[in-house]
């Protein structure tokens, strides 16, 4: 079995941005942020081609897929 880990919270800590802000920039909910983050929501591709503009880097910088036991 998979799951996929994001970095997206380490990310937008470093620039200082809110979810809020985060979710604006997305045309998304903060909650979906939050979610998200919590890796209890994985994104579709074209949200996630979106993160990763935002963030000027690509997809395999911010998700990556993990086997789990």
């Amino acid at each position: 079995m998979y799951k996929i880990k994001n970095r997206l919270k380490e990310l937008r800590e470093k620039k200082n941005w809110t979810q809020k802000k985060l979710a604006d920039d997305l045309n998304i909910t903060r909650q979906t942020v939050y979610a998200i983050e919590k890796g209890t929501y994985n994104p579709s591709l074209l949200l996630a081609f979106k993160i990763a503009r935002v963030f000027k880097c690509k997809i395999e910088d911010i998700f990556r897929l993990e086997e789990q036991e």
